[in-house]
């Protein structure tokens, strides 16, 4: 059973706050409750980070919301959820995050077509600041050609 979903959370600042390195699509461990929130767009990842915990992979501090027509049995918005990736993937990861101290940021949380919550995660090296200005003064530049190519095609 294929059904469109259009459901795509983004963590919007970690384009700006790392480089990304190589990028991985891991599933996720959820309980009834957590999906329906996520089908229903309810959950952000933006203070989110993945770090290993014996051997496994956890996303931390991704805040899913409560469901709304949940009884009792809800469960915690802010709980630990363990990813879901390939023996050789995590000891791939786990080895670069513990010899050059890179970082695991999740990217982008989606549905894919068979109904599973999937998170696109980014082996990542954080940026310096002046790399991040150097971002600012580029999209500025890319704005203003954009502006003036409108304005020239206008007349």
């Amino acid at each position: 059973m294929k059904q469109q979903n259009t459901i795509q959370i983004k963590n919007k600042k970690a384009k700006f706050n790392y480089e990304f390195i190589d990028k991985f699509t891991a599933g996720i461990v959820l309980k009834g409750t957590e999906i329906k929130s996520i089908r229903e767009g309810k959950a952000s990842i933006a203070e989110s980070f993945c770090e290993f915990q014996d051997g496994e992979l956890f996303v931390i501090n991704m805040n899913v919301e409560e469901y709304s027509h949940a009884s009792h049995f809800n469960h915690a918005p802010k709980s630990e959820r363990k990813l879901l990736l390939n023996k050789r993937e995590l000891n791939k990861l786990e080895k670069e995050v513990r010899t050059s101290g890179l970082t695991i940021v999740p990217l982008k949380l989606f549905i894919n077509d068979n109904g599973l919550a999937k998170l696109i995660i980014a082996l990542a090296k954080g940026k310096k600041e002046y790399d991040k200005r150097e971002t600012i003064k580029e999209r500025d530049t890319k704005r203003n050609l954009s502006r003036i190519k409108k304005a020239f095609n206008q007349r």
